[in-house]
């Protein structure tokens, strides 16, 4: 068969040939032979998509082999791909013109291997239907890259989250949500977006997952809230499931007392009753080097400070053991026998024993006879008293002055800027030397307008006092000479002093008195004062074994305060736990007590 360029020559050609058959029998044979390998690219690179088949390749794959247009030797047979597991195969789309393409085997994971490289060589078809002398080209190189799809929606790394947030403060972030995609490509595996699905919340949240808060939060309002958050991914599927946020408000740490109650009631008759039972010493965290408290119970507008024995002042000295001498009793209840208290406004006996009034123009004198100490011998002057600032002014508690003729004073008891005075002079005697003649006492509770207990023990030259039953010393004390021999008869007043020498009052009182008495003898024993001002409602606390030895516990004589100084969070709010009220009085006086506590960290 000829080639078609050689047409127009085949009548004069087979002339030739049949003249020449042998010779050109043998040239025939040789032209048949597969003399040429197929020719392809070096290197070829391909896209698919995974879940196609259809490899995109560039350049195209195609075959050239120079045997051609020859039968057999110039076709293109086939394509074999190398390599181990190789999800690929090559196809020869037409023998003669080399064409072919690369397709996937079967779906394509991006997500298990995002590119595939291997090597392919082509073949041609040999010298006949069998292949016979079958010649390859060389070995190509094939990079394949599988592009993804976007079947994977985003996933939540936690199934819940939660935070705990302070109230009254803006967060920049408050927590992290973070969601995570399986798809392969960037597109589609990143996180674009997230979405706070509930409406109406004071969030937002940014597109990296960090959460905040639009306005400052009240734990009074809230004190946690639930959010929904979805994702979505670059390709804008969304989460497969939402996520729940739970935000915890927590109110503003301020160091101080927590659990306790503000209001407790009190019924006569059952005993202690504990005031703090869950009460917690709040310290927001920070060290601790030292914790002081002072737990005070106020009860000053209660009689004359507390609950008391109802018993007149006289009867409760005999109960309380101040024996060793007679007891006289200088504001007592006014009647027939005792009409000197008659003018003096009182509260009508609502404190058992009366409290009288003194409001700077009154005074009272005691009769002659009444009391008959002499100084010469031990006594002891014992009075409750309310007292404020007041003027500047000389006030006096209980004067002995002349009657007529002079104003000296014998004895007497005043207060003076804050400080009480005993003035105490001497009877004449052979011998004019100074001795000691006033003695006083600067005392913040002359003047602080509450009830307190004074007690005057007098054995001269000496004089102790005693106020709400702890012992004060004087810080002066001031001598002078005995008085004149005079036969002047002396005036005992309350309130004020009596001027012999003008025939008037001066140095008025201003202030509360009660339970005014003079006793023969001194008053040594500290259980009588004890017991003479002892309130019968009072503060207890009853230690735990654990914590006795680390937590100091100090009470005032009248136990209306006590004081507790440690270390031990855990050990103070133990001791507060147990500490109790108690009022043993059968019936007590109705009314509210106020608690103060005031502690020092």
């Amino acid at each position: 068969m000829l080639p078609s360029f050689l047409s127009n020559l085949r009548t004069p050609f087979l002339r030739l040939l049949s003249h020449l058959k042998p010779v050109c029998s043998s040239v025939s044979q040789e032209r048949g032979l597969n003399k040429h390998k197929p020719w392809i690219e070096t290197t070829y690179h391909g896209i698919v998509t995974e879940n196609d088949d259809k490899v995109l390749l560039d350049p195209p794959l195609i075959a050239l082999d120079k045997d051609a247009p020859l039968r057999y030797a110039g076709e293109i047979c086939g394509f074999r791909i190398h390599g181990q597991n190789v999800p690929f195969e090559a196809v020869v789309l037409d023998k003669s013109t080399g064409e072919g393409v690369i397709r996937a085997k079967g779906p394509l994971d991006c997500e298990l291997q995002k590119e595939h490289t291997f090597t392919l060589q082509a073949y041609d078809c040999g010298e006949g239907p069998d292949g016979a002398n079958m010649k390859k080209s060389h070995k190509a190189t094939v990079h394949i890259q599988v592009n993804d799809i976007n079947e994977y929606a985003p996933v939540f790394k936690e199934k819940s989250y939660k935070a705990t947030v302070m109230e009254g403060k803006q967060y920049d972030r408050i927590l992290r949500v973070e969601a995570v995609d399986a798809d392969c490509s960037f597109q589609f595996s990143q996180i674009c977006s997230y979405d706070i699905v509930t409406p109406e919340v004071p969030f937002t949240v940014d597109k990296d997952g960090y959460i905040k808060n639009t306005e400052k939060l009240n734990y009074g309002k809230e004190r946690m809230y639930k959010l929904t958050v979805t994702a979505y991914d670059c390709g804008k599927t969304r989460a497969s499931e939402d996520v729940l946020v739970k935000i915890n408000v927590k109110p503003t740490c301020k160091p101080g007392w927590t659990g306790f109650n503000k209001r407790i009631e009190y019924e006569p008759g059952t005993g202690s009753l504990p005031l703090f039972p869950s009460v917690h010493l709040e310290t927001c965290d920070e060290p601790i080097t030292s914790i002081q408290a002072t737990i005070e119970l106020e009860t000053n507008h209660i009689g004359k400070g507390c609950d008391r024995d109802t018993y007149s002042e006289k009867a409760l000295h005999k109960l309380c053991g101040a024996s060793g001498g007679g007891t006289v009793e200088l504001l007592p209840a006014p009647s027939s026998a005792t009409n000197w208290t008659v003018g003096l406004p009182t509260d009508n006996g609502h404190d058992s024993d009366q409290v009288f009034e003194f409001n700077g123009t009154q005074a009272v004198r005691v009769p002659e006879g009444v009391v008959s100490t002499s100084l010469k011998e031990p006594f002891t002057v014992s009075v409750w008293m309310r007292h404020g600032p007041g003027a500047h002014d000389k006030e006096t508690v209980l004067c002995n002055s002349d009657k007529t003729g002079m104003n000296r004073h014998h004895y007497s008891l005043y207060v003076h800027n804050c400080r009480l005075i005993l003035l105490l002079r001497q009877e004449p005697t052979e011998t004019e030397n100074y001795k000691p003649a006033e003695f006083h006492w600067k005392l913040d509770q002359v003047c602080d307008k509450e009830w307190h207990h004074y007690v005057v023990n007098v054995e001269f030259p000496s004089v102790s006092l005693f106020v709400d039953g702890a012992s004060c010393e004087p810080f002066l004390v001031t001598e002078d000479y005995p008085l004149r021999p005079s036969k002047t008869d002396s005036q005992l007043t309350i309130g004020a002093c009596w001027q012999g020498g003008s025939g008037h009052m001066a140095q008025y009182f201003r202030g509360n008195l009660a339970g005014l008495m003079i006793h023969s003898g001194k008053m040594e024993n500290k259980k009588v004062i004890d017991c003479l001002y002892t309130c019968k409602e009072g503060l207890d606390v009853q230690l735990p074994e654990e914590v006795a030895t680390s937590i100091k516990v100090e009470f005032n004589p009248n136990q209306s305060s006590l004081s507790l100084e440690g270390d031990d969070i855990d050990a103070f709010d133990k001791v507060m736990q147990h500490i109790s009220y108690l009022n043993s009085r059968q019936f007590p006086t109705p009314g509210i007590r106020h608690l103060r506590v005031s502690t020092t960290v």
